[in-house]
């Protein structure tokens, strides 16, 4: 099993995991890895288990990768928006423009006169968000101020309640951080926000 598997995409692995799952887990289980398997939300992934202390760790079949400033915000900036689709009863998918997306990041990004330089960098964070499989691009490329992203319910997973509880707070100081408030204009964005921001990391493959 290599990324995530989709229900709606590959019902025919998802049959096949469902059936078997109590020995696919097992086999995981013994090289450290967990299969997380949603059935309510239609998804699966491998996930490395927590080392246990005073064991000899396993090579880790999954990778580990830290999230930069920009990616840690927009996620957590989804998650959040994706809370707010489901507690208002809403059925479907969260589909957002790209302009919704730009409008979510602007207030947290350090103010710059060069408005393109901050669409490129939002439109980086975008596409890195989409190859981790947290956003889902669902348009043509023809026209890209008129795309639009489905965001995954996968994101639940790595982004949970708890882990929302934490961010809330420092919420307020991205986007003082975003405001401009370090000094030298030309410090990168992710040096401005590095005491601010946690650096999560996600399983990937």
């Amino acid at each position: 099993m290599k990324g995530v598997l989709y229900r709606e995409s590959n019902e025919d692995e998802w049959r096949t995991l469902e059936r078997e799952f109590a020995a696919v887990q097992d086999h995981f289980s013994r090289i450290g890895v967990q299969v997380i398997f949603d059935d309510t939300n239609g998804y699966a992934f491998l996930k490395s288990l927590p080392e246990e202390e005073g064991s000899d760790p396993l090579p880790r079949l999954v990778q580990r990768r830290a999230l930069s400033y920009h990616l840690s915000l927009l996620l957590l900036l989804l998650r959040k928006r994706l809370a707010e689709f489901e507690a208002g009863g809403e059925e479907g998918r969260l589909v957002l423009e790209r302009e919704q997306i730009i409008e979510m990041l602007r207030v947290f990004l350090k103010e710059s006169s060069n408005e393109v330089r901050v669409i490129q960098q939002v439109d980086q964070t975008i596409a890195q968000a989409t190859k981790l499989g947290f956003l889902q691009d669902l348009s043509s490329k023809q026209r890209a101020d008129a795309r639009a992203w489905e965001v995954k319910r996968i994101l639940k997973a790595y982004v949970d309640a708890e882990v929302m509880g934490e961010f809330a707070e420092q919420l307020a100081e991205y986007a003082r951080v975003g405001a401009g408030d370090s000094a030298a204009d030309g410090a990168s964005d992710s040096a401005a926000g590095a005491d601010a921001t946690p650096t999560p990391e996600v399983d990937s493959e």
